[in-house]
């Protein structure tokens, strides 16, 4: 029994300690320089756009170049860059694959939608 309740309570206290503090207006974790990818990233989308996403440093820094390239994100700062860079890639890291491998083509139904030559 009293295994159960320290199991239970170590449990209990390491989510918690573990838990982080998100802001309840953007839904953005509280950490250094969430204001500023707030500030920043929400002048053209909403942050759940960032709170749904994920990726390592390359995958976030070749977005910030596929929204100046073709959205209209200006040019920032380096140190403003690098501010948002360092949150993205500590806050909302690369996950592992949750998606199956695509099938061979062997491995693909038939298309009933083709027309037969």
């Amino acid at each position: 029994m009293a295994q159960r309740f320290l199991l239970l309570a170590t449990l209990f206290w390491t989510t918690v300690f573990s838990a982080q503090e998100t802001d309840p207006a953007s839904g953005l974790i509280k950490a250094e320089g969430w204001e500023v990818v707030q500030s920043t990233c929400t002048e053209c989308h909403a942050a759940l756009l960032i709170t749904q996403n994920a990726g390592n440093r390359s995958v976030w820094e070749s977005r910030i170049r596929w929204m100046q390239e073709t959205q209209g994100l200006r040019l920032l700062a380096t140190n403003e860059e690098q501010t948002i860079l360092d949150y993205l890639t500590s806050n909302y890291p690369q996950k592992a694959a949750t998606r199956r491998a695509a099938l061979p083509a062997q491995q693909m139904p038939s298309n009933p939608y083709k027309a037969e030559d």
